[in-house]
This record gives C-alpha cells, sequence and structure tokens, in this order.
C-alpha cells in the first residue's frame, strides 16, 4: 500500500522535466537560427561591400586609364599636325622651284654642271610642281585637314580628359552605390549623410517601425591632389620632339653639296655651294611651323670685299601654324628685291642686313622670300593635359568602404572593405628602369586589399 501511494505520487515529474528540456531545445534553436540568420547576412554583406568596393576601383582604374590613352592620341594628333605643315611648307618650296626654272634663275643646266646630273633632273622636275602653289593656301586641303585635328585636339580629347577628372570620384560612388543596390534590391540602399539616411534616422528617434535599410560612406584622401592639369611646358614639349625624332620626314633637312672644281685663283679652297635647309619645329607658343629653303651660293670675288656667296634662290616655303612670329635665329630681310639689276648682291646686303656672304651657310635671300609669302593657318596649339601631380608622393589611389545595415533583427552589422587602384606594368621595361605611375600609359589595375589597423 505505501508502495503504491509513493509512485503515484512520482506521476507527472518526468513531464515537467521534458517540457523543461524542450522548451530549453526551442530556446537554443531560436538562438542558432538568429545567429544564422546575422552570418548568412554578415556573409553577404562582406561579398557585396566587397564587390562594391572593388568596382569603384575598378571605375578608377578604368579612368585613369583613359586619361592615358587621351594624352597618347594628344601625341599622336600633334604628330599628324606637325606632318601637315610640313607638307604645306614642301609643296610651297616644290612650287617655288617650278618658278624659279622656269624663269631660268638659275638655270637647270647650271646646277647639273657645277652639282651633277642627280641634282639637274631634280631641280627640272620641279616644273610639274607648279600645280601644288595653292595647295598650303589657307582653307585649301592641308589646311582643312589642319583645322579637323585641331578641333579633334582641343574640342573632342582636351574636353572629354578634363571631364574625367572632375568626375571620376562621382563616377565611382555611383558604380559602388549601382553595385550594392543590385545585392540589396528590396532594400533602400543610400550613402551616409544624404537625405534617405536622414530620414530614417529620424524615424529611429521618434520610435518608428524601421524597414530594414543599407549606408554606406567611404574614406578616402583628397583625390582634387592626385591629378592636375598642366600647360604643355618642359616635359610635355620634350616628349613631342622624342617622338617627332621617330619620323624621318619631320627631322632636320639640311645638306650642302660643293661643286667639284675651283672657282676662284684667289680662294681655290672654296666652291659653288647648293644648300638645302628645313626643319620642323614647336614654337613657343605651342605652333607647329615647317620652313623650307634651297638656294645656289655662286663663288664671286672682287677687289673691295674678296671672295663671297652669290645667292640664288631656287625654293622657299614657309607654314607658320597659328604663329605669326619669326622663328628665332632666321637670317631674313622684310622687303628683299626681286632681282638686282640695279645693284650690286654685295653691296645691298651690305647696305639692308647683317648677312654673312662670305663664309655664311644658310639661304637668308630664300628664308626672306618663305617668310614675305608666308600661309598662316589658324589653330593647331598643344593643349593643356592632365597627369598626376606627384607619383613618388602618392601612386595610387585606395578608399575604405563601410557598409552599415540597420534594423536587422534589433541589430547593427556595419562591415568594412578597402580597395586601390595602382600602376604596374605587365611587363620589365628594356632598359630595366623602374616607371614611375604616369597617366601616359594605360596600365592602371584594381585590388582589394587589407584594412589597416
Amino acid at each position: 500500500m505505501c508502495k503504491a501511494a509513493y509512485l503515484d505520487h512520482r506521476q507527472g515529474q518526468v513531464l515537467v522535466l521534458g517540457l523543461a528540456m524542450i522548451a530549453v531545445l526551442i530556446l537554443a534553436f531560436l538562438g542558432m537560427y538568429r545567429n544564422g540568420v546575422l552570418i548568412g547576412a554578415k556573409v553577404k554583406q562582406t561579398h557585396a561591400v566587397d564587390a562594391a568596393s572593388y568596382s569603384g576601383a575598378l571605375i578608377q582604374a578604368r579612368a585613369l586609364n583613359m586619361q592615358a590613352y587621351i594624352n597618347i592620341a594628344q601625341i599622336g594628333h600633334q604628330m599628324a599636325m606637325a606632318h601637315l605643315v610640313t607638307l604645306g611648307s614642301w609643296a610651297k618650296w616644290a612650287s617655288t622651284s617650278g618658278r624659279s626654272l622656269s624663269a631660268n634663275n638659275p638655270p637647270a643646266w647650271v646646277i647639273a654642271t657645277h652639282f651633277g646630273a642627280t641634282h639637274g633632273q631634280s631641280y627640272r622636275r620641279a616644273g610639274a610642281a607648279l600645280s601644288l602653289s595653292t595647295i598650303a593656301h589657307q582653307h585649301q586641303a592641308l589646311h582643312q585637314q589642319f583645322i579637323k585635328h585641331d578641333e579633334i585636339v582641343e574640342k573632342v580629347l582636351a574636353r572629354v580628359s578634363y571631364a574625367i577628372r572632375d568626375t571620376m570620384e562621382n563616377a565611382r560612388d555611383k558604380a559602388i552605390n549601382e553595385v550594392l543596390k543590385a545585392n540589396y534590391p528590396d532594400m533602400t540602399v543610400d550613402r551616409e549623410g544624404s537625405l534617405g539616411t536622414w530620414l530614417q534616422g529620424q524615424k529611429e528617434q521618434e520610435g518608428q517601425h524601421l524597414s530594414p535599410s543599407l549606408s554606406w560612406r567611404l574614406d578616402s584622401p583628397d583625390y582634387s591632389r592626385f591629378s592636375a592639369v598642366f600647360k604643355p611646358r618642359a616635359n610635355y614639349r620634350s616628349l613631342l620632339f622624342e617622338v617627332s625624332e621617330l619620323y624621318k620626314f619631320l627631322g632636320d633637312r639640311d645638306f650642302t653639296r660643293k661643286s667639284l672644281l675651283p672657282v676662284s685663283e684667289r680662294c681655290p679652297h672654296l666652291r659653288h655651294e647648293l644648300r638645302r635647309r628645313g626643319s620642323t619645329f614647336l614654337n613657343d607658343q605651342g605652333n607647329w611651323q615647317s620652313m623650307d629653303t634651297q638656294s645656289y651660293h655662286a663663288l664671286r670675288s672682287n677687289r673691295w670685299i674678296g671672295c663671297y656667296f652669290r645667292e640664288y634662290p631656287m625654293g622657299w616655303g614657309w607654314v607658320p601654324g597659328q604663329s605669326n612670329s619669326v622663328p628665332e635665329g632666321i637670317d631674313y630681310t622684310e622687303n628683299p628685291p626681286g632681282d638686282f639689276s640695279s645693284d650690286d648682291f654685295w653691296r645691298w646686303v651690305n647696305k639692308a642686313t647683317q648677312w654673312n656672304i662670305l663664309s655664311g651657310d644658310s639661304n637668308p635671300l630664300a628664308n626672306s622670300r618663305a617668310i614675305s609669302e608666308r600661309h598662316r593657318w589658324s589653330g593647331g596649339g598643344v593643349v593643356p593635359y592632365v597627369d598626376i601631380v606627384n607619383a613618388k608622393q602618392q601612386a595610387s589611389l585606395n578608399f575604405t568602404l563601410s557598409l552599415k545595415q540597420t534594423s536587422l533583427n534589433g541589430h547593427q552589422l556595419v562591415t568594412r572593405s578597402r580597395a586601390e587602384t595602382f600602376f604596374e606594368r605587365p611587363s620589365y621595361r628594356q632598359d630595366k628602369r623602374q616607371e614611375m605611375a604616369n597617366l601616359w600609359h594605360p596600365y592602371w589595375q584594381a585590388r582589394l586589399i587589407g584594412l589597416e589597423d
């Protein structure tokens, strides 16, 4: 009887224990579920913030590479413009050579006799170039092509380059925002400090129910000091000259041929000379110019000045681009006489000029005619370019992206990612020298980097 009562008294205790264990298990499962949700949200947020920061760095790399392509394209158009002014002066030189040939001043047989059949034949062929007399004139074929290149240089490439520099940060930020929106299509995504995040904060202060939202913040250095617009001087001009040296057509066109036989007993060491002079250059105002001349310098002598060279201009041409200034170091005079029938050549030189006709090596009379018949072309100046301010101090662009998710079961998740846009050559230079970051080679890349402590 007592045993049965004892068993009846124990009935129901296991149920209470079981219910308690079930409650603990439920709580544990709920905790695991919540933790799982938080972990999943954290993983998703990590992937999203990494994708967004990498996309932002990639936008920067593309912008900097585009700057490099534009700078390279600018050099290419400058070379094209240099070729065009050179073609213009050559065309003028060829047509004036034909004019001198038709006037027999000097005759072709004189050139052939003193300097050989090859030079005589070349001079005779100038007769076919008379039709080129207008091709170098303003608004004609060569100048029209010159204007097209100038418009691309100034109105297209330069404007795009400056716009890229001014809008790069904004384009990066838009890319970051769009990537986050694509990862969270059902949530509100705004940059911290924007109107959306302000309204969200107001609701939070008023205790209103908040829908899930994302806000992001970017910590980056002052990008306005990374690059700048430079005037086309010094190194830029040196680069133009270095590239122009790759084209023989743009090089100096200088040679002197001397007659084989002695001319005067007074100066048996001197000969008649055929002087060809030509050059393409960039003046101080940033305008391409080209000048070409050729003259026959006949050796003469008299008792007053001894041996001297009497110049007979054969061909001349000068295209000064937009500039109207005469290049430095050029011997010329503003109003050279058409002929010297009324005055001896040497007398006129002594009275009107400072030319060296005793042992000079230029074509001053041909220069004078080239300058008096010049064809000025509008347009053609080099334009400012964008480059890195100081690659030694700031050779890359990096930023830290912070992403905060609110109203996630009362929790806030904050995730950070760091990305960098850097310059790296795909292969080593042949001279083994290390190349600093610049906006002349499209070697900019993007990557994620470790967070700073």
